[in-house]
């Protein structure tokens, strides 16, 4: 049986949601940043991580939904066409990992990103983490407006591994997600699936 290691609300939030929709038995351990039981498991400390039941780990969120879509085929989660389209995939996948992601971490710990300490230099680091996350999100507005799904006509890995930044962007953005319709109507149809409610209930998100 797979194992997921997962932070509430974190952004291993979208592979919990991968495996709700994939169906197969599967379980779920909650682990807390820097704990040393989880470091042995994966010594980097982020989550999620995944292990196979045979004592292989995975870790990376894109990686693990990759592979979870390619495992279970029957789920419909794997990005389907030619060279083209599984390179288009990437492309938003590489950006949600390496552009979109990140552009919230001095949201959360903007101590890591200056030696000042006091109040004001946080408010003005979160500050400029906002004005970056959205221009972010102003790309995938573009992108996603025409759009139910992140990509082609049915939902995939992509659309559950956008919605934990859009759920960051709803609570931590000062307007939510008014100035994005396109990214609000996805998150909107996201929150409203059974299983991604299963989800945010079991992780008390």
């Amino acid at each position: 049986m797979l194992t997921l290691y997962y932070h509430p609300g974190a952004c291993s939030l979208a592979a919990h949601i991968a495996l709700e929709w994939i169906g197969e038995p599967y379980k779920a351990v909650e682990v807390e940043f820097g704990d040393k039981e989880y470091l042995k498991i994966n010594p980097a400390g982020a989550v999620p991580a995944l292990d196979d039941g045979a004592g292989w780990i995975l870790t990376q969120d894109a990686a693990i939904l990759r592979f979870l879509a390619r495992r279970h085929p029957q789920a419909g989660l794997a990005i389907e066409g030619d060279e083209k389209a599984q390179a288009e995939a990437d492309r938003w996948s590489f950006f949600i990992t390496g552009d979109l992601h990140p552009a919230f971490f001095p949201l959360f710990s903007p101590n890591r990103y200056t030696r000042a300490r006091e109040k004001a230099a946080f408010d003005d680091i979160r500050e400029a983490a906002k004005t970056l996350a959205h221009k972010k999100f102003a790309l995938i507005d573009a992108h996603l407006t025409g759009r139910r799904f992140f990509l082609n006509e049915k939902r995939s890995y992509l659309d559950a591994y956008v919605f934990p930044m859009e759920r960051w962007a709803q609570t931590l953005f000062d307007d939510g997600l008014s100035q994005f319709p396109a990214v609000r109507a996805h998150h909107e149809m996201m929150a409203a699936d059974p299983a991604v409610r299963n989800v945010l209930a079991a992780e008390g998100a």
